[in-house]
């Protein structure tokens, strides 16, 4: 029996003003539970994709479908769309605005007109769930730039999204900042939160991902990411290089080091403890 999509694109397309079309003809949905990967080159329409996906932009052929059902680009849909959906753009400072942390987090709460207490309590989760809670009273203009970017996923963590997308969230970071990252978007997955992320980084995809969707000139490719991620051309036509992984894998199955059909290991810390 097939699983309706937390939410799905079907047949949409979309070209920005005067210019040809970015996407055209997409089906495409997100299963809930799943860690989904977007990659392709810088133009290729992941971030319209994900704009479309989230309501910053209506299909201009198309449906955008929430729970099997048509969303309606009125004040109500939206709001019942934008509550499931949760865009997290790459640049922080593209979505912090308010003084401080705290005010910051509450302000999508807020907004839907929650009670006071209902939001103090999804704020103290949000800032609980990005290991930010010692900031709340921080000005977001103090803060570091990893700092910001967890300040600025709190804020839609804070509206309960089922559904949380991010837009290159490792890009500027540290690799501690890295890890740190990963580390809270595992937490929010064991809480329930389906995770999408748009990057450029395949070893990253293919470490973290369950599936992916790789941005093609001749369209989308989907289906599950240590199969996809293994395949040289696809990665070549999306101007994405080859994945670690998967290289090193063939390479200790080659040489009898693995066993077919047995996971390779996904980081070089993993290859090491092979030969501890």
């Amino acid at each position: 029996m097939a699983v309706t999509p937390l939410v799905e694109l079907v047949g949409a397309g979309y070209a920005y003003e005067d210019g040809p079309a970015v996407l055209s003809g997409v089906d495409f949905g997100i299963a809930e539970g799943r860690a989904l990967v977007l990659l392709g080159r810088n133009g290729s329409g992941k971030t319209t994709l994900m704009r479309l996906l989230s309501g910053g932009l209506r299909p201009g052929s198309g449906t955008l479908r929430l729970g099997g059902a048509d969303v309606a680009y009125d004040r109500k849909g939206l709001v019942r769309l934008r509550t499931s959906v949760q865009l997290v753009v790459q640049d922080p400072d593209d979505q912090l605005f308010a003084a401080s942390v705290e005010q910051d987090v509450s302000f999508g709460p807020m907004n839907l007109g929650l009670p006071a207490a209902e939001v103090r309590e999804r704020v103290d989760a949000a800032l609980a769930a990005l290991d930010i809670t010692a900031l709340r009273d921080r000005p977001t203009h103090l803060l570091s730039y990893g700092q910001r970017k967890r300040a600025a996923i709190a804020g839609a963590v804070a509206m309960a999204p089922r559904v949380l997308i991010l837009d290159e969230p490792t890009a500027g970071l540290d690799p501690d900042g890295q890890e740190r990252l990963l580390d809270v978007l595992a937490g929010l997955r064991a809480a329930g939160t389906t995770v999408v992320m748009a990057t450029h980084d395949v070893d990253l995809a293919v470490r973290w991902a369950d599936d992916a969707a790789v941005l093609t000139p001749s369209g989308i490719r989907t289906g599950p990411a240590a199969e996809l991620l293994s395949e040289p051309e696809l990665l070549a036509s999306a101007g994405l290089r080859s994945a670690w992984a998967p290289v090193v894998g063939a390479f200790l199955r080659a040489r009898g080091v693995l066993a077919d059909g047995v996971p390779g290991p996904r980081t070089p810390e993993e290859l090491a403890a092979l030969g501890s």
